[in-house]
């Protein structure tokens, strides 16, 4: 079966007020989300990797493109995520299929030059579901400022045979950040950080 896009939503938010003070800058949070037929919708299907080879990097190479156009480059984008949702006709390996794959996932990640991990959800859900995009740094897994989630819904998706498949973005970290990040717990906590078996 090939790839068969429904709709393409973009998602941009920017918060001016945050917490009832002034923002330094706009803090903006952004996704990119791709309505999809469910290859595997309805059935029980042993071997994915067909439909996973061919989706993966026309998905992953599309998306991540629609990414920096609106973040105006990779560099720009601080925080990273990414998020499937999987319609009641299909499994949650359905979801997780799609977007854990070094053939979707690696092209964003080369495109903001990141060396984390992209964060992750995968669910079920019908129309209107809870589209939860966890963020974090790109660089940096320890730095609890860009520990974000965006989270959006599409009216109509994703119907019974569809899967949403969202990437995530922010340019910046939470505006009046003040909990400190991993590293100064484990610190305080005695932990030698130059000692990595010590953590």
């Amino acid at each position: 079966m090939s790839l068969e896009i429904r709709k393409i939503i973009a998602f941009d938010e920017e918060t001016l007020i945050e917490g009832f003070k002034k923002t330094a800058t706009p803090w903006r949070m952004f996704s990119v989300a791709v309505v999809l037929k469910n290859p595997w919708a309805g059935r029980f299907v042993e071997d994915l990797k067909p439909e996973i080879q061919d989706y993966g990097p026309k998905l992953g190479e599309m998306m991540s493109n629609r990414m920096i156009a609106l973040a105006g480059s990779g560099e720009a984008i601080e925080a990273y995520g990414k998020a499937a949702v999987v319609g009641v006709d299909g499994e949650i390996e359905h979801a997780s299929a799609l977007i854990h794959t070094l053939r979707f996932g690696n092209f964003y990640r080369e495109a903001v030059g990141a060396k984390s991990y992209l964060a992750f959800s995968n669910t079920r859900g019908g129309p209107n579901a809870p589209i939860s995009i966890p963020l974090m740094d790109k660089n940096d897994a320890g730095r609890r400022s860009h520990y974000l989630t965006i989270q959006f819904a599409v009216p109509d998706a994703p119907r019974a045979d569809e899967i949403v498949i969202a990437l995530g973005a922010a340019m910046s970290g939470r505006p009046h950040h003040r909990i400190g990040d991993r590293y100064q717990d484990l610190k305080d906590l005695g932990h030698d950080l130059d000692n990595p078996a010590a953590v």
